[in-house]
């Protein structure tokens, strides 16, 4: 059995030889111009054309619904950008070499956990100029935020960036098992694990992650709808939902440890 499968998402065609080089498996996503020997999220049971506003996610769902067990067929299976990897050594994040920086075999202190999560972002690291210039409708009713970095949860966050308001519309249709309890972590955590990345050991684990995050999207959809004219802080906005919900989730359901990534654009290589 193959120990570790990466595959690795990108837009642009001329970023999957890059990352071939690299052992990983490219995976090109959306409506790019890829050449037909590249891995795609379009073809059986897809959602690519939602891959503006759903992101990576369009790749997670063509994985879970088309032959999930043969491509969950390694020990490990990850996920990572063309530009965000995961490193090879946690304590250490420079060196010389990329290719010799980043992950090729699960890392020794991998072995007793079900899931590799990215190290968090903290949001209490936000400066006080943005609090100020995203904030406003926030600062008016709350304006301790501006004070007290203890107040700024994953909810203050998003309300900041994303839409005010609009994470607790999204919230009121998920299921019954994780409406409260999500409700509570985005109301009391202060940072998140970004990216929606991820390493996971279980295609059962994965499956069922899908099964409850996609229920929850498409019941969002005719709300916050496909508009290709909103700024990309609000366009992707199922995809920063499932960054806040995949935090939750495996955090709430799986064993799993933090790793750091290591940001490198592969497009200047």
């Amino acid at each position: 059995m193959t120990r570790l499968k990466m595959f690795c998402f990108s837009l642009a065609n001329e970023n999957l030889a890059k990352i071939k080089k690299i052992n990983y498996i490219p995976v090109g996503l959306g409506k790019g111009n890829f050449d037909s020997e590249w891995l795609r999220d379009n073809t059986g049971d897809n959602i690519s054309e939602k891959n503006s506003w759903y992101g990576e996610n369009t790749f997670y769902y063509w994985l879970w619904k088309n032959n999930l067990k043969k491509n969950f067929d390694a020990e490990w299976t990850g996920f990572c950008h063309y530009r965000r990897f995961w490193t090879k050594d946690a304590k250490e994040k420079s060196y010389e070499n990329f290719k010799n920086s980043i992950i090729q075999e699960p890392a020794p202190e991998w072995k007793n956990y079900e899931v590799v999560l990215r190290d968090e972002f903290w949001i209490n690291g936000t400066k006080l100029s943005k609090i100020y210039k995203h904030g406003k409708r926030l600062l008016l009713k709350n304006p301790f935020l501006f004070f007290s970095k203890k107040n700024l949860t994953i909810k203050v966050h998003y309300d900041m960036y994303h839409g005010y308001g609009e994470l607790d519309k999204a919230i009121e249709f998920l299921d019954n098992e994780n409406r409260e309890d999500f409700r509570t972590f985005v109301e009391t955590q202060p940072s998140f694990n970004a990216n929606n990345i991820l390493i996971c050991r279980s295609a059962e684990l994965y499956s069922d992650y899908c099964k409850s995050l996609f229920q929850w999207l498409e019941k969002c959809e005719p709300l916050f709808g496909f508009d290709p004219n909103r700024e990309y802080n609000l366009i992707r906005v199922y995809a920063f939902l499932s960054e806040r919900y995949l935090s939750y989730w495996f955090k709430k359901n799986s064993n799993y440890i933090r790793w750091p990534l290591k940001f490198h654009d592969i497009t200047n290589d």
